[in-house]
């Protein structure tokens, strides 16, 4: 099954929505005040108050989820073999974009090679998947 222009920008955003909202979910938890309780029953509860109540963690999380949510709905339509490397790896480069402006250490020109080489290799996917959409043969020679 191929993918659609429509399928991979789902994709595409899935992707932006978990990775942007990776570093804002760190920062967010890094300044978390530490709860201590007597049960592992009241110990959950004041955790979850307050992770819930802390507005800084709520948006990036309800964000996160709306990813998910979106890429549960988009995997209904997409082939798995296109879904996975396009989600999973372009989060990974949203979250170095995203934690580079918010002043994190992303690691310099190996980090960025990395980011060039995952995109060029996501293109390649599209590229071919398009490509059998289109009834068109691979320019790779493949498939």
């Amino acid at each position: 099954m191929a993918a659609s222009v429509g399928q991979v920008l789902a994709l595409v955003l899935v992707a932006a929505l978990w990775g942007g909202t990776q570093p804002l979910l760190k920062r967010a938890s890094s300044r978390l005040q530490q709860v201590h309780e007597q049960t592992w029953v009241r110990q959950l509860v004041q955790e979850m108050k307050t992770l819930f109540l802390n507005i800084e963690y709520l948006i990036p999380f309800f964000l996160n989820q709306c990813g998910s949510l979106l890429y549960y709905l988009t995997l209904a339509s997409t082939d798995l073999t296109l879904a996975v490397p396009i989600s999973n790896s372009l989060a990974i480069i949203f979250t170095l974009i995203v934690g580079k402006f918010l002043g994190e250490d992303i690691g310099g020109k190996r980090a960025f090679a990395g980011m060039v080489l995952t995109v060029a290799g996501i293109t390649l996917c599209i590229t071919s998947s398009m490509n059998k959409t289109q009834g068109q043969p691979s320019t790779l020679g493949v498939g």
